[in-house]
């Protein structure tokens, strides 16, 4: 679905931006070529691969002790496999260790990686339960601790897929932001990523620019100004990908478009502004506000962080 896809590119970001990344491969499914064709910087990347899932926790928390990365990635919480469990029988009943594992380890990581201001993030997978006639049958591993301590919760999604004639060459996928404590929740996208270059930026400025009306669709053309970027979406995309300076001056337009409209949207904290140095001095006056007596009778439950 593109779980693993989404985090090489955050990690290719976070370098990008001059951060630091670890990937802990609990799956022991990395794909080096994969990676490095995604942007990511592999002598810059911290790649372990542990025997199991108390190993690959106590990594996780010493990296994050150690105050020296930006993102550290777990892929994923269901191979996190218990070390009794290895050393059991195939078959042998282990009833709540896997919960009982990440219980503790959310405990100790929500603290140290706010302090250390370290990002981690927690790759999983679906799960369904037997016999749910009412409700969503879904529910993944590792038990519930995981969802109540994370910020940020994304259901991602492949709803397509993307054919060349009769070729798949892609998949269409949707993410959905199912609980978010740093900004509105329940925002939805959808995007293409394709299997010679993984989430494809060009054809995301294309929807995006023909949506603010910076590109222009005619039937199946699409158009910048007098200049034709081809005939249907693909045709536009690969025009976009062949000439990186159409695609520059393009996404800097929808940029110039796009960031005065959330600078009038308000956060969740009820400050408008999005500067960093007004963002820093405001939340205090605006959360005192917020919970003033004479205005709300009670206060809202405090919340712990960190995915």
């Amino acid at each position: 679905s593109g779980k693993t896809t989404l985090t090489l590119h955050i990690i290719a970001e976070a370098q990008r931006a001059g951060g630091s990344a670890a990937f802990i491969d609990v799956e022991h499914a990395f794909d080096p070529a994969w990676a490095k064709r995604l942007g990511v910087n592999l002598e810059e990347l911290m790649i372990n691969q542990p025997n199991c899932g108390e190993e690959a926790l106590e990594i996780c928390e010493m990296l994050v002790r150690a105050n020296a990365l930006d993102v550290i990635v777990v892929d994923s919480v269901a191979a996190l496999v218990p070390r009794s469990e290895l050393e059991g029988q195939m078959g042998e009943s282990q009833v709540g260790v896997q919960a009982r594992l990440m219980s503790q380890a959310m405990r100790k990581l929500t603290g140290i990686s706010a302090k250390s201001r370290t990002c981690v993030l927690f790759i999983n997978q679906i799960r369904e339960k037997i016999g749910v006639m009412y409700g969503s049958p879904e529910t993944t591993p590792g038990g519930r601790a995981l969802k109540f301590y994370s910020s940020v919760r994304i259901d991602v999604r492949r709803i397509g897929m993307i054919k060349d004639g009769d070729t798949v060459v892609g998949s269409r996928v949707r993410a959905k932001v199912v609980k978010n404590k740093v900004a509105p929740p329940f925002r939805e996208a959808e995007f293409d990523i394709l299997f010679d270059c993984g989430i494809s930026r060009e054809a995301d400025l294309i929807d995006l620019a023909a949506k603010h009306d910076i590109v222009n669709r005619t039937g199946a053309w699409y158009a910048y100004g007098e200049l034709k970027l081809g005939q249907g979406r693909d045709n536009a995309r690969q025009f976009l990908r062949d000439n990186p300076e159409i695609f520059d001056k393009v996404n800097s337009e929808l940029k110039a478009v796009i960031a005065p409209q959330a600078e009038a949207k308000p956060s969740a904290n009820g400050v408008a502004s999005l500067n960093p140095d007004a963002a820093a001095s405001e939340p205090k006056a605006a959360a005192a506000e917020e919970v003033s007596p004479a205005k709300r009778k009670k206060t809202p439950a405090g919340a712990s962080r960190k995915k």
